[in-house]
């Protein structure tokens, strides 16, 4: 029982942060240069007037 419990509460979790980071703040751009500056390997591009997180290839 107590494993379930600790699984449930797991995945409530895992859940709620895939969550927060799909429908987290949404910085609104015109072009690439009004995204916040890059960390590579992980870029923002100006995607249908929003900031995307990619990867750097």
């Amino acid at each position: 029982m107590a494993q379930i419990l600790k699984f449930v509460y797991a995945l409530i979790l895992f859940l709620s942060l895939f969550f927060i980071l799909i429908n987290g703040d949404r910085i609104p751009c015109a072009t690439d240069a009004d995204c916040p500056p890059k960390i590579l390997p992980i870029i923002h591009k100006c995607i249908n007037n929003f900031c995307k997180l990619k990867l750097y290839n």
